[in-house]
């Protein structure tokens, strides 16, 4: 599982964390200064409206009066009221009031000739005089705003009325909300540069476990498997990684069980095939009683080897999820048939311990098989009369099926190494087994999800004890 080699992508992960999310937030500040900014503009112009209306309305209220307030006399023309009312009228900032009548501006206030004196403002100031209305109007001063509020008190038949003109530099107007608008740009800007900062470590940090993954990943050869990688904090990534380190764990113990799997079955066909090709070496051809003498041997050899790769072959299969053919398998059914069965093993005293009466899900084939191999090697380590029992019990979600015997026991030294492959206690005259029976009987157990142990008995011997954990779904009635 070496190092591939392959190319890395353009864009790391991180980069493309760190854009995506400068993007969101470049597009959210955008949306929000666009937003500000149309309803900030909207105010303005509701404001400004707001202020010509109220100027127009006090100009309205003088000309209804028709009377000037210093003298209590009526205003002899157009002019008279316009010209008071821009003595008495402080005009904003962004404000120029023009007075107009005869055709023409009269006065103004305060004093802007190239303005006032414009023919587009001219144009514009008659072709509103009719409605009173408002236009928009480009000139070298920026945007500007014409209002007009007619009067027709004092003016001659024939002749144009005059007006009160409100003339607004919208540009001026505007210019606070211009200079909001930059300081809303250079904050949101700092602000991006400061999430995108924030961004960048945050998923560095973040990702940090993933490249520390991929390096060990890098680093993990068929050879070595013992690369982990760190675990600290209680997030997903930290998730990950025990994940990663739990599959590191099931390879490496697939690793070195393939590889003892191969050293042992290597170790225990030597001997055999040694067997063989001494004495296919030493057979004397002409020899009839030799042939068939020769025969026999290989034959019970080649047998011993087609046993041997079957219970390997077995202990293979262990690990495949098609081991097992699962179904509802009664306790109780199974225990009285498999101390039938076990009676044709040998000459001994047979005892059914207990039953359990209850269903479980299971393989009733591996089971018999496991059950009967225990049987079988109680057989092998204990003598005519000697008592081998079987029996089944179930208790708090377990299953438990046992062999006791009343032989010799196994040593408290020897427990562990009896399950393990080729892995033998005390051999007893005339066992040509190769130690495989109980690491078939622990596989199967282990392939329900349960355990095989082995205790001391009462008075004496030993018992062998498969347990089986389930959640109970078909309990018995």
């Amino acid at each position: 599982m070496a190092a591939t080699g392959r190319p890395r992508t353009s864009v790391s992960v991180r980069t493309r964390i760190t854009a995506t999310v400068a993007l969101l937030v470049l597009a959210g500040l955008v949306v929000a200064g666009v937003v500000v900014a149309t309803i900030e503009s909207t105010r303005l112009d509701r404001q400004l409206a707001a202020a010509t209306g109220q100027e127009f309305a006090q100009f309205r209220k003088l000309q209804r009066a028709g009377v000037d307030p210093t003298t209590g006399e009526p205003f002899p023309d157009v002019g008279s009221m316009v010209r008071l009312y821009l003595q008495r009228t402080v005009p904003d900032e962004d404000e120029l009031l023009v007075g107009w009548w005869d055709g023409a501006v009269q006065v103004q206030s305060p004093a802007w000739d190239e303005v006032s004196g414009s023919t587009t403002l001219a144009d514009t100031v008659r072709r509103l005089l009719p409605t009173n209305g408002s236009e928009r109007i480009a000139s070298p001063y920026g945007e500007l705003e014409v209002s007009v509020q007619s009067v027709q008190q004092g003016v001659q038949p024939g002749r144009e009325p005059g007006a009160l003109v409100v003339v607004r530099f919208l540009d001026r107007a505007r210019a606070g909300l211009h200079e909001t608008m930059r300081t809303y740009a250079i904050v949101a800007t700092l602000a991006l540069f400061v999430v995108t900062g924030v961004a960048a470590w945050v998923s560095g940090r973040l990702l940090a476990p993933l490249r520390t993954l991929r390096e060990t990943a890098d680093d993990i050869s068929e050879t070595d498997l013992s690369r982990r990688l760190p675990v600290s904090g209680n997030d997903d990534i930290t998730a990950l990684t025990r994940t990663f380190n739990g599959v590191l764990d099931r390879l490496e113990a697939a690793f070195v069980g393939q590889r003892e799997f191969l050293d042992d079955a290597g170790h225990e066909l030597r001997t055999p095939l040694t067997v063989l090709r001494g004495h296919l070496e030493l057979l004397d051809p002409d020899s009839r009683v030799e042939i068939a003498e020769t025969r026999d041997l290989l034959l019970d050899e080649t047998d011993r080897m087609s046993r041997l790769v079957g219970d390997l072959t077995l202990l293979a299969k262990s690990d495949r999820p098609d081991f097992l053919r699962v179904r509802e398998v009664d306790l109780g059914t199974l225990t009285r048939d498999l101390a039938t069965k076990a009676r044709g093993l040998g000459d001994r005293a047979w005892v059914l311990d207990a039953v359990a009466e209850h269903q479980l899900l299971a393989d009733e084939q591996r089971l018999t098989q496991a059950v009967l191999q225990l049987a079988d090697n109680a057989v092998k380590h204990t003598r005519p009369g000697d008592t081998v029992a079987l029996g089944s019990a179930y208790d708090a979600g377990v299953a438990r099926l046992w062999v006791r015997d009343t032989g010799a026991g196994v040593p408290p030294e020897d427990r562990r190494r009896i399950f393990e492959r080729f892995g033998r206690s005390a051999v007893p005259p005339g066992d040509e087994g190769f130690g495989l029976g109980l690491s078939i009987v622990g596989a199967i157990a282990r392939a329900h999800g349960g355990a095989v142990t082995v205790e001391d008995a009462r008075p004496t011997g030993v018992r062998f004890v498969i347990s089986l954990p389930e959640e109970d779904p078909w309990p018995a009635s």
